[in-house]
């Protein structure tokens, strides 16, 4: 079939006689489907990427690098491969003070045989808690696409479901329909006249 015109795209509105009144409530049903898609899709996309960023923008501000030390010798050693140093990370016990004061300790990760004392940085909130090196702006935004899409494709998803769910009833009803309609004129096409 040919497509000509803006008859095609809006067939469902095209005035017909044959047309029921499950035909005409599907029509709106799918335009209030399609409408409602788009419009929950986009609004729950974009909060969740613009409350991702934000989040993540508030984290640079404030976590802060702070200098810890090592309480001990790292265990293991550098391992040197073809006169170049290579230094294996290894995690280890290190202090630090927060900017508040308060003295706090975790493990880090440090070069293998690192000695006691050396000076390691660690990224902390600011409660002086350890907390992973914030992602950068570019990285941010990256994230806050992704989770963004996915919110939206997944609040998108209810709608749809939804809107499918009611035009498999009204298919149904119209089978129905169509099923008693058959039964009642059915047997007068087999009769003949004479």
């Amino acid at each position: 079939m040919a497509l000509r015109g803006p008859k095609v795209w809006l067939w469902r509105w095209r005035r017909n006689p044959l047309k029921r009144r499950a035909d005409r409530v599907e029509a709106w049903v799918v335009l209030g489907v399609w409408t409602l898609t788009a419009f929950l899709g986009m609004l729950a996309g974009t909060t969740v990427s613009r409350s991702v960023e934000d989040g993540l923008a508030r984290e640079r501000v404030e976590w802060r690098p702070l200098v810890a030390r090592l309480d001990e010798r790292a265990p293991g050693r550098a391992a040197e491969s073809g006169g170049v140093s290579r230094t294996e990370q290894v995690w280890a016990q290190a202090t630090w003070t927060a900017v508040d004061g308060s003295a706090h300790s975790g493990q880090l990760r440090v070069p293998a045989g690192s000695a006691a004392g050396t000076p390691v940085t660690v990224w902390t909130d600011p409660e002086g808690r350890q907390v992973t090196r914030p992602v950068t702006e570019s990285q941010a935004q990256v994230r806050a696409f992704l989770t963004g899409s996915v919110a939206g494709i997944g609040a998108a998803l209810l709608p749809l479901v939804g809107g499918r769910a009611l035009r498999r009833r009204l298919e149904r009803g119209r089978m129905d329909q169509w099923d008693a309609e058959w039964a009642r004129f059915g047997p007068m096409w087999g009769r003949t006249t004479g």
